[in-house]
């Protein structure tokens, strides 16, 4: 733990220090424009990295009218004034809309408030305003500083001194209504306020068949009332990118008589505030509602969310995106030249990356002009791939064709769930479901996994059979452990029996190695000679091939929900340590993932193996916090990540080396990382990944017409998952290399980069790999393979 051995891809923190040290550097911190959670976390970050580094760090109050103002606004920050504050929503240094920064004499006085205090470096969260400003900051600030001196308030010597001013942005915004950026700071909180009411109006509205009209945040950009229609099923959703055509009047009553028809007995219309038609007018919600009710007679309600999606506490998405984000400005502030350009960090896939301010402001001006003049398919590419994803996966799972225009494929696809339950399974068979009707194949659903697979239990399931099931948890299909190795012979008879032309596996690492036994008995049955693929689905994310597997969002939500309530409680109780057992198997990610999202002092994985000296080295490092102010302590421990050092274990040493300093309690979490609804993450992840999966499915299958057509290559037995940047389809006989049967866990692990980030963000000396920063990208810039849109 503490005194790990840096590998050679890393640069030590004396090497890092050494090129990039902070030492005589002050950055200035500030939070501008509209709140958002996670702002905390980032804050937090980067004063915790730049303290880390050797350099002062500056609270900037009340955003840019503090730095107008100067004074008390502009306060040195220390270690112990950013902690516990990870948790909370909004944030705490304050933000403010100012008019006197709009003008060159307000940025006079910003600019001489700064020079006193000797900051040269910003870093500014905030929206496409806020990062603006301080772009037009940074290029007039020696002339500002020379004005300063000519009016005698600053010395030439301050002057060349601090002679340039680097700029470092993080989006903090709940629209997501940035260019060059997957997710802004904010986004997944915001879609859980959403998502947490929508769940709560549906059983209200199920009871009384109502209509439910919900107006959500987004005046410019239709980003969260896309994806929370995309999460729950809505019927129907409005968005200022991409109005409806004329006459959707009609069209919209058809579709909610329709759905009643089905038996279906509520219906949602999600309208994002900023809504309007193809003649820019708005479309509002109480004119929603009017509709309805003139033209359907259903009983129809409207809710306005408003400033709740701002509140609460942040998701651990957002921790951890601020926290990776905050510990990168850092290091793009002291790697900066008085050459650099203004940059923000941004998220790309599952890579922090840095692109120009200048650009993704210019593209973010773009998408509002391409609306003004109605050029809104550009609006739509503009936005991004994650955006356009969205709209089309909406499109084709909303709105069900009349069985006689959709051209049938005469293929029957079958989908089962293998292994634990994780939440988002459902909402990835609803989208496989949907998705393999509208290329019309007919869809076969298979219960209690291979086993009953086996025992013939496979039935046909229809568009209506999966209305309702995005925000359902667990796993409605049922799913097993049992491997198909034992069942082969009646696995084949079943295919034979009902013609199946290709499966789809939504599941963890037995639905992995379900996929391998499947593959190696190609040879002696041929039923298996189709097109099969896995989507992973499991809490403890450790299926090879993919960054990410549906469910484990969700477990991270429970885990750091429950953290903070632990912390709540030891606060009033001071001097208190707590041990938290996490699940996941041999695969620390959820433990360590964990610790990052709730501010832990130590996480003990398996990956990273650890001895007495290091349990006694954690035990110190919390003597000496429990005489700081921050008098309590969290440490998580995955459930396999040592034979020996059992939680009991780590307890009765942490009480015993404790005793006088600090008491403890333990916590095993179990069960109930794997419970619960989905987390919005989760339901969109599910539902966009599996609708790939299946039109590789129907490509596949479009290639071979005819039922005599035998799959035997291993490009037609794969996982999909995220690398990256990048969906990728990879043979599963390929992956097999880059396995540990005996731990269930791939060789290599992405998130363990981010190991470092926890240790440095609780005060341990820790190695942080550079190698990837440093490295400046457009905004246009995009590979050749297919992108990864989170």
């Amino acid at each position: 733990m503490a005194g790990e051995e840096a590998s050679e891809s890393k640069v030590s923190l004396r090497t890092f220090l050494e090129h990039l040290s902070g030492a005589g550097k002050a950055i200035g911190v500030l939070t501008s424009g509209g709140d958002a959670q996670g702002m905390n976390a980032a804050v937090r970050a980067v004063v915790r990295m730049g303290i880390y580094v050797g350099a002062k760090v500056y609270f900037i109050y009340e955003g840019y009218q503090g730095m107008v103002d100067g004074g008390s606004n502009i306060v040195e920050a220390d270690w112990e004034s950013v902690s516990s504050i990870l948790q909370v929503g909004g944030t705490i240094i304050g933000s403010a809309r100012c008019k006197a920064f709009r003008t060159r004499e307000g940025r006079l006085k910003a600019a001489c408030n700064l020079v006193q205090r000797g900051i040269t470096n910003l870093c500014v969260i905030g929206g496409d305003g806020s990062l603006t400003g301080a772009n037009i900051f940074r290029k007039e600030w020696s002339g500002l500083l020379e004005e300063l001196a000519q009016h005698g308030e600053i010395d030439k010597e301050q002057v060349q001194k601090h002679a340039y001013l680097n700029v470092v942005g993080m989006v903090g915004s709940i629209d997501n209504d940035f260019c060059g950026t997957d997710m802004t700071i904010g986004t997944d909180s915001a879609l859980h306020r959403i998502i947490e009411v929508v769940d709560a109006i549906m059983t209200t509205a199920q009871s009384h068949q109502r209509t439910f009209v919900l107006e959500v945040m987004g005046r410019h950009c239709g980003y969260l009332a896309l994806v929370s229609a995309l999460a729950c099923g809505a019927d129907w959703v409005f968005l200022p990118e991409s109005p409806p055509e004329e006459g959707w009047q009609e069209n919209m009553c058809i579709k909610l008589s329709e759905n009643r028809a089905r038996k279906k007995r509520l219906n949602i219309i999600i309208v994002a505030e900023g809504a309007i038609d193809t003649q820019n007018k708005p479309i509002t919600s109480e004119q929603i509602k009017e509709l309805v009710v003139t033209q359907l007679g259903y009983d129809t309600r409207v809710t306005i969310l408003g400033h709740v999606q701002r509140g609460g506490t942040p998701s651990a998405f957002d921790r951890i995106l601020a926290s990776r984000m905050g510990v990168e400005a850092v290091v793009a502030l002291l790697q900066a030249t008085p050459e650099t350009p203004a940059c923000v960090v941004s998220l790309s896939g599952n890579q922090a990356v840095r692109l120009p301010l200048v650009e993704c402001v210019q593209m973010t001006q773009d998408v509002q002009k391409a609306m003004d003049e109605r050029r809104f398919k550009d609006a739509v590419r503009l936005r991004g791939r994650s955006f356009e994803t969205n709209l089309n996966t909406y499109k084709r799972l909303a709105i069900k064709l009349p069985d006689d225009q959709i051209v049938k494929s005469n293929c029957n696809v079958a989908v089962i769930n293998v292994g634990a339950p994780a939440a988002g399974m459902n909402a990835a068979v609803r989208s496989a479901v949907r998705v393999g009707i509208a290329d019309g194949h007919k869809m076969l659903a298979i219960y209690d996994g291979f086993e009953g697979f086996a025992k013939g239990q496979v039935k046909e399931i229809g568009w209506g059979d999966v209305g309702g099931w995005t925000g359902q948890g667990g796993s409605i299909l049922g799913t097993k452990r049992t491997l198909p190795g034992k069942f082969l012979e009646d696995i084949a008879q079943q295919m034979r029996t009902h013609s199946i032309n290709a499966l789809l596996i939504i599941g963890g690492f037995e639905a992995y190695l379900g996929l391998l036994e499947l593959s190696a008995a190609r040879d002696k049955y041929e039923e298996f000679c189709v097109p099969m693929v896995m989507v992973p689905a499991t809490v403890s994310n450790n299926v090879p091939g993919s960054d990410f597997s549906i469910g484990a969002d969700t477990a991270l939500n429970t885990i750091t929900d429950t953290c903070d309530r632990i912390k709540q409680s030891a606060s009033g109780t001071k001097r208190r340590v707590f041990i938290i057992e996490t699940m996941g198997g041999y695969c620390g990610y959820l433990a360590n993932m964990g610790a990052l999202a709730a501010g832990a002092d130590a996480a003990y994985i398996f990956e990273e193996p650890f001895d007495i000296r290091d349990l006694q080295s954690n035990v110190e490092h919390l003597t000496e916090k429990m005489k700081t102010t921050i008098q309590r302590g969290l440490v998580l421990r995955n459930e396999s990540c040592s034979e020996n050092y059992t939680t009991d274990f780590i307890y009765q040493l942490y009480s015993e080396e404790g005793k006088g300093v600090f008491d403890c309690r333990k916590n095993v979490l179990g069960h109930m990382q794997q419970g619960g609804a989905p987390s919005p993450f989760d339901r969109n992840f599910g539902t966009k990944i599996s609708a790939r999966a299946m039109q590789w499915i129907s490509m596949k299958l479009k290639e071979s017409p005819g039922k005599g057509k035998r799959f035997v290559t291993d490009d037609s037995i794969c996982v999909l998952g995220i690398s990256k940047r990048n969906l990728f389809f990879q043979p599963v006989t390929e992956l097999k290399k880059e396995t540990d049967f005996e731990h269930r866990i791939p060789k290599e692990q992405w998130w363990l980069k981010l190991r470092p980030l926890m240790k440095i963000l609780a005060k341990y000396e820790a190695s942080y790999e550079v190698s990837d920063s440093g490295q400046l990208e457009h905004v246009h810039h995009r590979g050749h393979e297919e992108p990864a849109a989170i």
